[in-house]
């Protein structure tokens, strides 16, 4: 598990840096109303994805929230004002406050079951009728891209999946929302090296695999003997889903209409899951 106090200075850097926060950015505005309005971007980390969203749309107001004391502070350096400390689970706004809501690398920290259904739901209770919840799905499986580390760690245990498409869905369908979209693009510049991925282990990003356990030694001593040891294997490509809120007055089994693939071009905590409740996201 990681600690994202400590983590936040380095945090962008470690993740792809601005090319990944202009592709996810991208992703999100292709996902959400056209227009003026409020967004609140949860679990925000240091901010570098809310910045986009925030310049990419001067007539949209953009709202972070994070939990973790140093994401705040420095997301809070990137748009003053705007930036909000704030338990995902317990959101402090009231019904109906935002137009849009997104929560990108998320719900893949969350270990609980009730926590992933309570963080949909205050979603879904902040939007406003005909708005929007945009989140990242299957985080840990975008990051198998068949290369040969993928398969070296292929016989390492799992936890189920806490942002599994399905289950997301199943979620909002309970909180009342709509499928109303989906996207892919691409984590630039997150592509895995052996020796890269080696140093994930043993600072205890597979959150199954704790640091110093004969296990997890044995895992890191496969992947040293692969080829190339700093050459980067192929970028994973996330996945993003769209749920909307039905307008006021809609019959409640009525649906949004679904959209297309849209491989939008433009986060993250642990490989197989991470810290808890609002921690960083983006």
């Amino acid at each position: 598990m990681l600690d994202y106090e400590k983590e936040a200075d380095g945090y962008d850097a470690s993740r792809g840096g601005e090319a990944r926060a202009e592709a996810a950015a991208h992703a999100v505005l292709g996902l959400i109303p056209a227009g003026p309005g409020r967004l609140l971007d949860l679990a925000c980390g240091t901010g570098i994805v809310t910045r986009r969203l925030a310049a990419a749309r001067p007539g949209l107001r953009v709202t972070g929230a994070d939990l973790t004391p140093a994401m705040v502070r420095m997301a809070s350096a990137r748009l003053p004002g705007a930036i909000v400390r704030a338990d995902s689970r317990r959101l402090p706004f009231p019904d109906g406050t935002f137009d849009a809501v997104a929560s990108i690398w998320l719900l893949h920290l969350l270990h609980d079951p009730e926590d992933v259904r309570a963080v949909v739901a205050e979603c879904a209770r902040v939007l406003r009728p005909g708005g929007v919840y945009v989140t990242t799905v299957d985080k840990a499986s975008a990051h198998d891209v068949g290369s040969d580390i993928d398969a070296v760690l292929a016989p390492r245990p799992r936890r189920p999946d806490p942002d599994a498409a399905g289950t997301v869905t199943a979620h909002a369908t309970r909180s009342g929302l709509r499928p109303a979209g989906h996207a892919v693009f691409p984590g630039t510049g997150q592509g895995r090296s052996p020796r890269d991925t080696i140093a994930d282990l043993r600072r205890g990003w597979f959150t199954v695999l704790p640091p110093g356990e004969p296990r997890t030694e044995r895992f890191a001593a496969r992947l040293a003997e692969l080829p190339d040891q700093d050459r980067p294997r192929p970028d994973p490509r996330f996945g993003v889903r769209a749920f909307r809120k039905p307008a006021s007055g809609r019959r409640s089994g009525d649906t949004a209409s679904q959209g297309g693939d849209s491989p939008a071009h433009g986060d993250e905590g642990a490989a197989d899951g991470g810290d808890a409740a609002a921690a960083d996201g983006n």
